[in-house]
């Protein structure tokens, strides 16, 4: 065996090397934003999970206001729907835009329905209302950091993706879209709902 038989070998095995260490960094980066996704899961699933509570509650104080409390079970369940199908392939941008969408909707029937319940001074005081809203600000900030943690792992991911060498390798890999970010449009939602009681 010659010289350049062994050189033309060590260039294919380094090549070999460089596009393994192109498609292990993709895997990584993609199982990093698809973890930071399933943190995100788990606390709209919370909050997914208090809404029925908070409407038993109010019920039986805001009886007339039937439309208001349809309204955030209709809201509810559209984000629970979405976000079961965005948990399907984390990271698409029109699944991500739709789980957006209807968690934007569902905090803005809560603000409506928090907004209601000012004006009633029995339903302020319920220990079971106080103690649900609690948890739900706590959820919508966990929810907020855990959205904070999943972007950062996208943006990471889509960075290294469209860098060379990787952008000529990635979609041969099957990594061909740049994943999507979880923005909420409304400002409602980008901040949880303030309520005092």
């Amino acid at each position: 065996m010659g010289i350049t038989a062994i050189i033309i070998i060590g260039i294919i095995v380094l090549l070999g090397f460089f596009i393994v260490g192109i498609y292990n960094t993709l895997i990584k980066l993609k199982n990093r934003f698809k973890n930071a996704f399933a943190q995100i899961e788990v606390q709209l699933k919370r909050r997914h999970d208090l809404i029925p509570n908070l409407v038993e509650t109010v019920k039986g104080y805001i009886k007339h206001e039937r439309e208001t409390l349809e309204a955030v079970i209709e809201a509810r369940n559209r984000a629970v729907n979405g976000l079961q199908s965005a948990a399907k392939n984390p990271g698409e941008a029109g699944k991500m835009a739709e789980l957006a969408g209807a968690e934007a909707g569902l905090t803005g029937a809560l603000v409506k329905l928090f907004a209601l319940a000012e004006a009633y001074p029995d339903l302020k005081a319920n220990q079971n209302m106080m103690q649900l809203n609690e948890e739900l600000t706590s959820t919508e900030n966990k929810v907020s950091f855990s959205r904070q943690a999943y972007n950062d792992a996208v943006m990471a991911f889509n960075i290294y993706r469209q860098s060379f060498p990787a952008v000529i390798l990635a979609g041969f890999f099957g990594h061909g879209e740049d994943a999507g970010l979880l923005e909420f449009e409304s400002a409602e939602i980008a901040e949880p709902p303030k309520v005092k009681f």
